[in-house]
Parts: C-alpha cells; structure tokens; sequence
C-alpha cells in the first residue's frame, strides 16, 4: 500500500483543495452537533433589557433630582424637575391675554352701556320736538301761503325746516336702534378667533411648563441618572435612565435543526451560575433570519452551523433575580 501523501502527490492540486474544505466542512459538523444541544437540552445564553430613557422635550437648568440609582419606583413618581420660572411667567402672560380676548368679544356681542343708550335717548327726543314745532310752522305758513299773506320763499324755506327735522328724527332712532345691538358680524367673529388664538397660546404654555416634570411612565427600577442638580440639560437629552421589570429578557441561540420545534408562547427555564432555583420563561420571538459564522457555502453538513436567535421574558414578578449581562443556561420545555 502506497504511504497517503504519495497518494495526495497524485492527485491534482484542486481537487486537493477541495478535499480539504469537505474534510474541514465534515469536521466542523461534526464538532458542532457533538457540542450543540437538542429541543429540551441546555441552550446558553444571556440576560439583556430594553432601557427608558427618560427626557425632556424642554431645555433647562435640573432644579431637582428626586430618585437615585438602584432605586425603585412607583408608576407616577417624579423624576426630576427643570427651573421653571420663565415658563410660569409665560404662562401667567398667556392667561391674561386670554382674559383680556374674552372680555373684548364679551362686549362685541352687548349693546352701549344704559348711560350712552339714556343720551342717544334724550337726543331722540329733541328731534322728535324740534320736528314737530317745524310741522306746526309748516302747517302755519301753509295756510298763509294759499291766504297769499307770505311770499313763496317763506313756504319753502318752511317746508325745507320740516323735512330737515323728520330726517334728523330718523336718523336718532337708528343710531339708538344702533346702540342697543352687539358689533357687526365681522367684529364679533374677529374677536371670536382672538379668543381661541388666546386659548391655543395658554394650552401650549401649560404644556412646556408641564414638561419641565418627568415622571415614571411604569414601575422600574432607577438603572442611572446621567446629571447631578445645577447643570444645565439640553432639549431631549436623558435624565434618568429606567429599567422596568417587563423589559427584561433572555436571549439564545438554537441551531437550525431545532428552531423548527419552537414557537411562540412556549415555555423555558433559565438557571445561573451557584444559583438552586430556575427562573420560567415563555419565548417571546424566534427570529425569521437565520446567522452563520464560517464563510462558506451552504450545503447539507454547513447547515448544522446556522442558528437563529430567540428571545424569551420572564413574569414581572420573577424578573429582578435576572441582571442584564449575566450568562444563562436557557432548559427548553417540549417543542410543538
């Protein structure tokens, strides 16, 4: 028999090659299904969450910070708190131009006041006297005039008085008619959008000011808090840093051969390290897109090295005995 690297001296150099990479490819297959579990065996893993980040849309100076890290707190509870006096002030300067806006359409919509419709009144009745003291005269000369005692410019400047004063009479009783009513149409509407405006401008000021605090949108733990009191916080940049109980997860790798036993829903266990009790979870997602490490391409024994990431989430309660970065040994229930 011929030693075998005499054997490998005759065969050409790519198909030397590619005896290789099959050998490399076979071992590789077979070190990976010798070391990777099956569906109900041991998978590892780690612990990773999902951090709020709690900002304000609003720049200021931090005036208090009322939690710590490592604290934990209720849904509701305050934050922090940014200086606030510029936004009182505008608040307070909205508000009163909103008052201001009511009043002005409050007295469109209403006539004069009794005082002004008394003169308007008093006035009307001058005319009406003044107007029938010149009826009289007119009726006087009139009656002159066909007796030819006066001339015909004494009737006509008579006529003339009369019909002044019947003007002056209606004119009076639409300006107290006048007086009685609101604003015209367009006055009461341009005084109505005032008004509104003026609401829209408290609305947005009671909105920054309430920004300036921040409270917890759930219960979390304080994870850190990225400012001391005093410095100033630029708009959106983060306060305090939140880690609620159902934001923490497990996350593992299976390979391709065992993701199709999983679903969504089913249960797992999680262990730690010198830890005796086991932590249930329910896989949460199993992703759709399968990884892979080495380089080459796919065929039956390259397979074995695809894996797909599963994420898995604990019950609120049994959530704080995971850390975010500690290593997990991940025990599959039965598959579907």
């Amino acid at each position: 028999m011929q030693p075998l690297a005499t054997l490998l001296q005759r065969i050409p150099v790519k198909a030397r090659l590619a005896l290789l990479v099959l050998l490399l490819a076979g071992l590789g297959a077979l070190g990976y299904r010798l070391i990777a579990p099956a569906a109900g065996e041991v998978y590892q893993g780690y612990v990773e969450a999902d951090y709020v980040h709690v900002a304000s849309p609003v720049a200021g100076a931090l005036s208090e910070l009322r939690v710590h890290r490592g604290q934990q707190i209720d849904e509701n509870a305050t934050l922090f708190i940014l200086e606030q006096d510029y936004e009182r002030a505008a608040l307070a300067v909205a508000t009163h131009t909103l008052q201001q806006a009511a009043d002005k359409l409050a007295n469109a919509m209403k006539g004069q006041r009794p005082t002004e419709l008394a003169t308007i009144g008093a006035r009307l009745g001058q005319a009406d006297t003044s107007m029938r003291l010149a009826e009289a005269e007119y009726k006087r000369r009139k009656q002159l005039y066909a007796e030819r005692t006066i001339s015909t410019e004494e009737m006509d400047r008579a006529r003339a008085d009369y019909e002044l004063k019947v003007q002056q009479v209606r004119e009076m009783s639409a300006t107290l008619s006048t007086a009685k009513l609101g604003s015209r149409s367009d006055e009461v509407s341009a005084a109505k959008a005032e008004v509104e405006a003026a609401k829209s401008r408290v609305e947005q000021a009671a909105w920054t000011l309430n920004q300036k605090t921040q409270n917890a949108p759930q219960k979390s733990l304080v994870f850190d808090t990225l400012f001391s009191q005093g410095e100033w916080v630029p708009a959106g940049k983060p306060v305090a840093v939140l880690l609620p109980a159902t934001n923490i997860k497990v996350r593992f790798y299976v390979p391709e051969e065992a993701v199709g036993r999983l679903a969504v829903g089913q249960e797992a266990q999680v262990r730690m390290d010198k830890v005796a009790g086991a932590v249930p979870v329910r896989i949460s997602y199993i992703s759709p897109q399968a990884e892979y490490t080495p380089p080459i391409l796919f065929s039956s024994q390259s397979r074995a090295k695809l894996v797909f990431l599963v994420e898995a989430r604990p019950e609120p309660d049994q959530a704080l005995a995971l850390h975010p970065g500690q290593p997990v040994d991940v025990r599959l229930g039965q598959g579907r």
